[in-house]
């Protein structure tokens, strides 16, 4: 039960913190050594200035096929990650110990907990292997012998970061619901064997007089 809520938990916290990095405009900044006042910021849908007073102005992408391959492949897995864990926390949740449902069927329990794992794993991925490949990409942007140095250089957002926990938690949430269904297995007890009906048990004790020899009996 401890490993069960301690999976779901994680889960939780993987998915939401899943969903924030998909939407904010966080996975990239921009600092520009000639205006020092303005901070750039990019995402997968939208770009933002942030500036000294605290204004925010925001401007969406202008076409998804004029993206980066990085960052179009990015949308479609991060919103894949979504709705997988979305998922797999709703399967996990039918599968936990403590809900009534499913209580007489044990078997089906294990598997909605089993299925909730794998897709929790799944969601883990498909958020860390955008998140790392737009990383890596920045890295190799910034280092980039051939940009001068006088062209500012994009660097991590704070996305990139909340990124990898989720990722993290998506996939030790899912590893932890699915080893504890496994150890379910074992654990679940027998069902108790049927009661017998008193005349079986009678005649299993020799102390059941058939009808016919009552009137035999002094």
């Amino acid at each position: 039960a401890k490993a069960q809520g301690g999976g779901m938990l994680l889960a939780l916290l993987g998915w939401i913190s899943s969903c924030v990095t998909t939407f904010v405009p966080l996975w990239k900044n921009l600092n520009l050594d000639l205006n020092e006042l303005e901070v750039w910021n990019m995402g997968l849908w939208q770009v933002c200035i942030t500036q000294e007073e605290g204004v925010v102005e925001c401007q969406a992408h202008g076409s998804f096929l004029a993206l980066p391959p990085e960052l179009r492949i990015s949308r479609l897995l991060m919103c894949l990650s979504n709705g997988l864990g979305l998922l797999g926390c709703l399967l996990a949740a039918l599968g936990l110990e403590g809900w009534r449902v499913c209580e007489d069927e044990p078997g089906r329990k294990r598997q909605f907990l089993l299925g909730g794992g794998v897709m929790l794993g799944m969601a883990g991925i498909t958020t860390l292997v955008p998140v790392s490949w737009v990383a890596y990409n920045t890295v190799l942007d910034f280092w980039d012998e051939t940009v001068p140095d006088i062209v500012p250089r994009w660097e991590f957002g704070e996305a990139t970061f909340l990124g990898w926990f989720a990722g993290a938690f998506l996939a030790a949430g899912g590893l932890l619901l699915a080893c504890s269904a496994r150890s379910t297995t074992t654990a679940t007890p027998l069902p108790p064997a049927c009661r017998r009906a008193p005349a079986a048990q009678g005649l299993a004790g020799g102390q059941h007089l058939h009808p016919k020899n009552a009137d035999l009996v002094i």
